[in-house]
């Protein structure tokens, strides 16, 4: 072989490598786990160099998604903004609930068998969600909280008998809009008196968005300070500091589609 088609050879392998590298993959788990949710794991580009410093989210959906079409998880959210072109670099665990509340075990569960089967980083554990999925939020990481470094519920509430929970020991950010006509904003409300009653509000932040209707606030899962406010937080601090100076605006909100970058790559859906 010529000096020139060992080059020519050399930068194609490169150029494969690369492409490889930048892969990210979208896999369908179903029946992994028993009497569980079926739930997609989204690995992030250079997975396999973050490895165990890799942080996991776990997002979970509105009443609306419920049901047994796993697609249906990719209709809004993070992995909607991912397929998009939005790079989150984390693990993302997006079980679908077939219907009824969120239960704090099953999802636990489900953090548990993601802890055993991927590399991750277990002090950076996140759980986003919306409507049902902001009441799951809640009754997750008031049931779990030593376990999960930071939590945001959006226009949600609680089902949990002493509605402060274990909410108050960790890092947890309520928004909720005052035009909700699915979900009234007294639900978030009376979280955060309850909090705010037990002097247990220290590491809370909250927002009623003026004006905002229920599905207003699903804008926020493409907005990237979601993700980089998730990510400040690290159970590694047990005293830590709810993070107070990332702010999210309306301006943000509403360029948040726009702000996306377009994919360069197709993402890797199994």
């Amino acid at each position: 072989m010529t000096f020139k088609r060992l080059t020519l050879a050399a930068t194609f392998l490169a150029c494969t490598l690369s492409l490889l590298a930048q892969k990210d993959v979208l896999t369908a788990k179903r029946n992994v786990l028993h009497n569980n949710y079926n739930f997609w794991v989204y690995t992030p580009e250079n997975y396999e160099e973050m490895g165990a410093e890799t942080p996991v989210i776990i997002f979970l959906h509105g009443a609306s998604l419920c049901g047994h079409n796993l697609s249906s998880v990719r209709r809004y959210g993070p992995l909607q903004a991912i397929e998009m072109g939005m790079r989150i670099p984390a693990l993302v665990i997006a079980p679908q609930n077939p219907g009824g509340s969120w239960n704090p075990k099953k999802l636990n569960d489900l953090l548990e068998w993601t802890k055993q089967h991927y590399a991750c980083d277990s002090t950076r554990v996140y759980v986003l969600g919306m409507s049902l999925g902001g009441y799951g939020t809640m009754d997750f990481c008031g049931t779990y909280p030593e376990k999960i470094a930071a939590g945001m519920a959006l226009c949600g509430g609680t089902t949990l008998k002493d509605k402060k929970g274990g909410l108050g020991t960790l890092p947890f950010w309520i928004m909720h809009g005052t035009a909700d006509r699915a979900i009234n904003i007294s639900r978030s409300r009376d979280v955060v008196n309850a909090l705010k009653a037990a002097k247990e509000d220290t590491r809370l932040r909250y927002d009623w968005i003026s004006g905002a209707s229920h599905g207003a606030l699903a804008r926020l899962f493409y907005v990237k300070k979601t993700y980089d406010w998730l990510f400040s937080h690290t159970t590694a601090d047990p005293e830590r500091a709810v993070n107070r100076d990332i702010t999210i605006s309306p301006s943000d909100t509403k360029n948040a589609y726009r702000s996306i970058p377009k994919r360069t790559h197709s993402l890797q859906v199994k």
